[in-house]
């Protein structure tokens, strides 16, 4: 293989890791809004 392709082969690999990286912590966020949500409707139901 030339340097070139091995070159794009590493960009892709490194870009897709990169992606999936910041798609794990957009999950995790919305999660924990997500969880935060409930809390607080669960809290406000038990207060009335």
């Amino acid at each position: 293989m030339s340097k070139t392709v091995i070159a794009v082969l590493i960009l892709i690999f490194a870009s897709s890791c990169a992606n999936t990286a910041r798609g794990f912590r957009e999950d995790s966020t919305q999660t924990g809004h997500a969880v935060d949500r409930a809390t607080h409707r669960v809290l406000s139901a038990g207060a009335q």
